[in-house]
């Protein structure tokens, strides 16, 4: 039943080869999500009042559904096209690199749309650097220190929250403030409770 769904763990130096159930598995979970995510990232967009609400939207929603389309692009690639070696390669890398770019976006509204107080406001640019120093990582050291590489998305993930400690009580633009729920890595759908906007949902998915 193991070889049959779910292959054995292999070392940490090596790549897990999954099965074909997990190949479709893969491909299906990614794909699901792409129309939602379009229509979701439209939907944002169009409840947008002002420039920075119309910014985070855009930023947000190219986020979520480059999440979904390059992971699908690579688990199909992987699946049905592996002889395509450098294709496979290229494209899982990308798969890596998207992730830290996708919790950088998941922060966007957080961040764009709060009063920060003054060292937290220096969180808007930093997250974005955060998510470059670990594409560059992935670049150079892909597969290689997967302890390293784990760390590195838990710091991103967890990192920016701390500016919920320093975020001004008083809400945005005379409103109700957010909900205190935090973007994680988990496979979950959530939504981000907003007085103006209630249907700004909150996608957060496992790598």
């Amino acid at each position: 039943m193991m070889t049959e769904f779910m292959n054995h763990r292999v070392p940490a130096h090596k790549r897990y080869q999954p099965t074909e159930y997990e190949h479709a598995a893969n491909c299906a979970t990614h794909a699901l999500w792409i129309i939602p995510s379009i229509l979701g990232s439209s939907n944002l967009y169009f409840l947008s009042d002002d420039d920075w609400e119309t910014i985070s939207a855009w930023i947000y929603g190219l986020g979520l559904c480059g999440l979904f389309v390059v992971s699908t692009m690579f688990h199909t690639i992987s699946w049905k096209k592996s002889h395509l070696r450098m294709v496979e390669h290229c494209l899982h890398m990308f798969d890596r690199m998207v992730i830290y770019f996708f919790i950088a976006a998941s922060y966007a509204p957080w961040l764009n749309l709060r009063e920060l107080g003054p060292w937290a406001s220096h969180m808007r640019w930093l997250v974005w650097i955060m998510a470059s120093v670990g594409t560059i990582y992935v670049f150079f050291f892909h597969e290689r220190y997967k302890l390293v590489e784990l760390l590195c998305y838990v710091i991103m993930g967890f990192f920016p929250a701390l500016v919920l400690l320093s975020m001004v009580l008083s809400p945005y633009k005379g409103q109700e403030a957010y909900s205190q729920d935090l973007p994680s890595l988990s496979l979950e759908m959530h939504v981000m409770s907003r007085s103006r906007h209630p249907g700004w949902p909150t996608l957060v998915c496992s790598p």
